[in-house]
């Protein structure tokens, strides 16, 4: 999606190296961004080429290593927009998961639980907590958008642990909305399943393409989603469009969660 909506705006994008941290660091310096804060915590090659995109449309990159769930490393990212004075949008992306069958309770034990919210929750927290005077600072209510997972609304996904970090990192969403208004707006995405390089590199070609069938198959849209058909969705709600939305979870999953049971709130 082009267009100059995010003209001059400071942005800070957690595990902005891969997949859709690369896609909405691309996204929101396409888009007009004067400075993209890009943090990874173990990739820096990925993470050089991710600011090689991101400088291909006009905007500083500033790349940082750091595991948000140090709060020390989330103060470091935070201080690396200092220099530009605010931080119009956030974007809490850092995640991650253990794989286990959800009926197997031996496969998971208390330190994934820790593990997981550590990153996926407490992590998300203490970004929020470190660049909050810097969001505070924006010309606009400052924007954080927490990359949850319909695991989180549906309780399916990678494991029990994941499902419900992310369901607690919607609920986090909520609170903060609440209790950082009215400078600052707080909404989550839940994406899907999203098609990147990792299942090639780790299933192959022909079992990446047999993944992408079969997801496609479950949505009621009959697509994989791309990192960056989910990027344009998570953009919007930091963008000025959205600025009257705070507090909201938006589905990005092509309508799979249609096959589960209503949400009555999410």
């Amino acid at each position: 999606m082009a267009g100059d909506d995010f003209k001059d705006f400071v942005v800070v994008v957690t595990g902005g190296s891969t997949g859709l941290g690369r896609a909405i660091d691309v996204e929101t310096a396409a888009r007009g961004a004067t400075a993209v804060v890009i943090n990874y915590a173990h990739n820096a090659d990925e993470a050089k080429e991710t600011a090689r995109q991101v400088e291909a449309h006009g905007a500083t990159a500033v790349i940082v290593q750091g595991d948000v769930a140090a709060d020390a490393d989330c103060r470091r990212i935070a201080a690396a927009a200092e220099p530009f004075g605010r931080i119009d949008a956030l974007f809490n992306n850092a995640g991650t998961t253990t794989f286990a069958a959800h009926g197997d309770m031996d496969a998971v034990s208390a330190d994934d639980f820790l593990r997981l919210y550590s990153v996926n929750v407490v992590g998300a927290f203490q970004m929020v907590r470190a660049c909050r005077s810097l969001l505070e600072a924006a010309p606009q209510p400052g924007a954080v958008v927490n990359t949850a997972s319909i695991a989180g609304v549906t309780g399916i996904g990678s494991s029990v642990p994941y499902a419900a970090s992310k369901g607690a990192l919607t609920t986090m969403t909520l609170s903060l909305a609440r209790a950082l208004a009215p400078k600052i707006r707080v909404n989550a995405v839940c994406p899907g399943f999203i098609d990147t390089p990792w299942f090639g590199k780790g299933l192959g070609e022909q079992g990446a393409a047999r993944v992408r069938a079969n997801a496609a198959a479950g949505t009621p849209l009959k697509v994989a989603s791309t990192a960056e058909d989910v990027a344009a969705a998570t953009v919007f709600l930091a963008s000025p469009y959205a600025r009257h939305v705070t507090g909201e979870t938006l589905l990005v999953d092509a309508g799979s969660h249609l096959g589960f049971a209503p949400q009555v709130a999410r």
